[in-house]
């Protein structure tokens, strides 16, 4: 299975693996992988995404201790049988908007600058 939208961006201050258990913990809560759909081996992602195999394996013993998926030697990693709900929407688009305004921090770009922008983009 190739997670073909699943994406960790360099330049957004939340750590690699977090980046990466959010999105898999979305996808989880929100039924597009399913229970018993299996995950990438560790090695594949960490390629696939140009991660260290050891941000990779983090992420999965995360996703694992909350519930979403299960891992055995030799069976690799699947979606548990009963993960965790799904997250609200609000939760969803305000952990987005929280990413957006730490991205923009790094950019050097202010909190109200931010949101000029995406006022601006909405008005398009």
């Amino acid at each position: 299975m190739t997670l073909s939208t699943v994406t960790v961006d360099v330049l957004d201050p939340t750590p690699p693996y977090e980046q990466l258990r959010r999105q898999l913990a979305d996808l989880v809560g929100s039924g597009v992988l399913a229970p018993g759909d299996r995950l990438p081996p560790v090695r594949q992602l960490a390629a696939d995404l140009g991660l260290a195999t050891g941000t990779v394996a983090r992420t999965y013993r995360e996703l694992e201790q909350a519930g979403y998926v299960r891992s055995r030697r030799g069976g690799g990693t699947r979606v548990a049988p009963h993960p965790p709900a799904a997250v609200t929407p609000q939760a969803a688009l305000e952990d987005a908007a929280r990413a957006y305004l730490e991205r923009a921090a790094v950019l050097g770009v202010s909190t109200d600058e931010a949101v000029s922008v995406l006022v601006r983009v909405v008005g398009r």
